[in-house]
């Protein structure tokens, strides 16, 4: 090579390298920037950053911490790169995680959320464990945070439960430390403390502490709670009477320490004479983060993994232990494993619910299992098993384990795959980390203002009084007009109420049909519902907000067409028919565009408990989603399971199984079934459907069906079911009478032979009696003269 080349190869090289030094220093300028959260990342997350889905809404998070369009996440890493290049131009729009927890603000709950999440989260206070799953299956925060066990208490039973009615999926785990503080009033001398209040399981954690100060213990709601109560006293702000901040007796700001954490006492102004006084050291709490996706496809197996499931199995000998065999025998380590007693109605509901979703399985709600129709029936105590396992969910043995389950289980659901040891990963990561970076270089202050929400708009929902219209008010009607009226005002108007039509006949001197229904105006006033006559259509309509079409299907479009329905716009029309496809196509077709029209099947009756009762709802036309949510929220209140369904879906899983059943209650005559002081269960069956079909009325029957398509095919069926039994009886009965029959001839001919036998018998003995006496006749002497 001649030196001139050598010269340019020299300088070639040269370039090279500065230009990989300049891009090597840029990038370690830009990752020192992203935020000083960066240590609970992974590595693979913290190099290359990812754009990953925002846990709301589907809306998607950028390495700048911007909200972008779900559109643009097939960009590529070149356009990434630019916007990290625009941050700055993108700042006026903030980036949002809401939390919610339970309790009051300061608890152990938000001190958590805050260790594991970072600082510049919202938290969420909310009353109560089942409040915050529905803030975050409604959309209206992000995540929850719950507690699930403690070293020393226990499991929380209730949060494993709510997994089980709510579809959220397990995203992250942390093991908090509990350390208990003292707090009280500024300046309080501690050897003036006489009582200390706090949740009844803090007080016994700290019992040896507060038996050597001589200070009396008094149980109240709540840990960060009593601090509230305390504050509220200190400041003049105690409101006698109300929950939460009245202190008990005795109480009073000089002579008091609440018993909470430290938090607490910052939030509410109060002074940490003492920090750890629990009597056992070892005091954690387990808590959960839950999210509406999951972040299993980020795991990898760098990144130590626990998968949650839980699962029902039949009450065989070895069940539990065959089902331990499917991860054991695959060397799969489980670091927990829990039976608990679960409802009946909730394993019959998320049968229902598996049913619905086809079968098919996801990182949040996988469901298998043999016991797929959820008839049978159940006994009075089924329990379900909660499983952690030290693996991701995308392991191949960890597949293979939950299919073999599955083969084995009557229910199979997986909670979650996430990791352990407090580590976030996927889209939590990546919020989090860009909600650090965006509040990087602020002020503490700054930063702690509005990270707190008193309240979400769902709890004006449930406090807004609906004023509620039922149309019909048969034995269906009146038993929904009661559940509502204990939360809304309601009204009713019969349109084929008798009294209602004879008066109109006296009136107009002209006949008007009626039917063989009552006067419902006394049920009316028992129920706490206002009765308006049926030609007061009017006044009964106006400033309604919810009308509620309680008739028949038969007479569902007959009804609409004699309302008004100019008042109806701007109104919510709900229909509780049993099937849904029919009435759906009646209402939109007759109701003007501007009213909201929801389709729901109320899968109970009179006399029924809510609870664990499949409340099947779908929103066809809906402007006003809070007026519709405040309707809901009424029988999610009642811990109905609400299952939104399309309607063609919902005909096709229930419409058949519903004239079943009732045609079987109608043949089923309560004459046919007699009261009896000894009965079998399936007999009580029996009773219990004949009881329920026979309070519905004959309308409701023949429209499930009319309108079913494959009603007539169902009863040409029945028939010739009963047809064949009938057969079968007949043919088994005649076989008996044939055998009895044959029996009763071979039986004759027996007798005739054995007669016959024994008159042989005699001739011959009598025969043989004859020779005897012959051969035995005297024998002359021969000494006599022959003559």
């Amino acid at each position: 090579m001649s030196p001139t080349s050598k010269l340019v190869l020299l300088f070639l090289l040269a370039a090279i390298a500065s230009v990989v030094a300049g891009s090597s220093s840029s990038a370690s300028a830009s990752s020192s920037a992203r935020g000083h959260m960066n240590n609970i990342l992974p590595s693979s997350a913290s190099g290359s950053r990812r754009r990953a889905f925002h846990p709301r809404g589907g809306a998607i998070i950028s390495p700048s911490g911007t909200a972008a369009s779900t559109k643009s996440s097939s960009s590529t890493s070149s356009s990434t790169t630019t916007g990290n290049s625009s941050r700055s131009s993108n700042n006026n729009k903030p980036i949002i995680i809401r939390v919610a927890f339970q309790g009051e603000a300061g608890a152990y709950s938000e001190k958590s959320l805050r260790e594991l999440l970072g600082p510049n989260v919202i938290a969420v206070p909310r009353p109560n464990f089942e409040s915050c799953y529905r803030a975050v299956a409604s959309n209206e925060c992000d995540y929850a945070i719950v507690p699930i066990e403690n070293s020393l208490g226990g499991s929380i039973h209730e949060n494993y439960d709510l997994m089980l009615r709510y579809d959220l999926t397990i995203v992250a785990e942390h093991d908090f430390r509990v350390r208990h503080c003292l707090l009280t009033k500024p300046g309080l001398d501690v050897k003036n403390i006489k009582y200390a209040i706090s949740h009844p399981q803090a007080l016994s954690q700290c019992d040896n502490y507060l038996r050597a100060r001589g200070i009396v213990p008094k149980a109240t709601y709540d840990t960060a709670g009593s601090a509230k109560m305390i504050s509220l006293a200190m400041n003049g702000e105690k409101k006698k009477g109300e929950v939460g901040n009245e202190l008990p007796e005795g109480c009073t700001p000089e002579n008091t320490a609440a018993i909470a954490s430290n938090l607490a006492g910052m939030t509410f102004g109060l002074e940490c004479k003492e920090e750890g006084i629990e009597d056992d050291d070892s005091n954690f709490t387990r808590f959960l983060l839950l999210g509406r996706r999951g972040v299993t496809q980020y795991l990898n197996k760098k990144i130590p993994s626990k998968t949650s499931l839980v699962f029902t199995l039949p009450n065989n000998a070895g069940a539990l232990y065959k089902s331990l065999a499917c991860f054991s025998l695959r060397d799969i380590d489980m670091s927990k494993i829990e039976s608990r007693p679960m409802s009946a109605a909730l394993l019959n509901y998320l049968r229902f619910r598996k049913i619905k979703v086809g079968g098919l399985s996801s990182s949040s709600t996988s469901s298998s299992g043999k016991g797929g129709s959820g008839t049978e029936e159940l006994p009075r105590f089924r329990y379900c098993f909660y499983l952690d396992i030290l693996s991701s969910e995308l392991d191949e043995d960890v597949q293979n384990a939950l299919h073999h389950l599955r083969e084995q289980s009557d229910y199979c659901r997986v909670l979650g795959s996430y990791p352990a040891n407090s580590r976030l990963v996927g889209p939590v990561a990546e919020a989090v980390d860009a909600l650090n970076a965006a509040n990087v270089g602020k002020a503490h202050d700054e930063m702690m203002t509005d990270l707190r929400l008193k309240s979400l708009p769902s709890d004006d929902d449930e406090a807004r009084q609906l004023n509620i219209g039922f149309v019909g008010y048969g034995a269906f009607g009146q038993y929904l007009s009661k559940q509502m009226s204990a939360h809304h005002k309601v009204r009713c108007i019969d349109p084929f109420d008798k009294v209602s039509s004879n008066y109109l006949h006296r009136l107009l001197m002209m006949p008007v049909p009626s039917t063989n229904r009552t006067n419902q105006s006394k049920e009316a006033d028992e129920n706490n519902v206002e009765y308006f006559p049926t030609f007061d259509m009017n006044s009964f309509l106006q400033g309604l907000d919810v009308v509620v079409m309680a008739v028949p299907m038969i007479e569902l479009e007959e009804t609409m067409e004699s309302l008004p329905l100019d008042k109806l716009r701007n109104k919510l029309i709900v229909e509780v028919c049993p099937l849904n496809v029919y009435p759906r196509s009646i209402l939109t077709r007759m109701l003007p565009q501007d009213t909201d029209i929801l389709c729901t099947n109320p899968m109970f009756g009179p006399g029924l408990p809510l609870d664990g009762v499949p409340f099947v709802f779908e929103k066809v036309r809906i402007s006003d989603t809070r007026r519709a949510n405040c309707f809901l929220a009424t029988f999610e209140r009642a811990r109905c399971q609400m299952v939104e369904m399309a309607s063609e879906d919902h005909d096709n899983y229930v419409a058949d199984a519903e004239f079943v059943t009732h045609l079987t209650g109608r043949l089923l005559d309560r004459n046919l079934l007699p009261v009896s002081p000894v009965s079998s269960r399936e007999y009580a069956a029996l009773c219990d459907v004949a009881d329920m079909t026979t309070n519905d009325t004959f309308d409701m029957f023949y429209g499930m069906f009319k309108y079913n398509d494959r009603a007539k095919e169902l009863l040409n069926k029945m028939r010739d079911n009963l047809a064949s039994v009938e057969r079968k009886l007949a043919a088994k009965e005649a076989y008996l009478a044939a055998s009895a029959e044959m029996k009763n001839t071979d039986r004759q001919k027996l007798l005739a032979e054995c007669r016959m036998l024994l008159k042989e018998m005699a001739r011959s003995n009598t025969d043989l009696v004859k020779e005897n006496k012959v051969s035995t006749a005297p024998i002359e002497p021969m000494d006599k003269p022959i003559k």
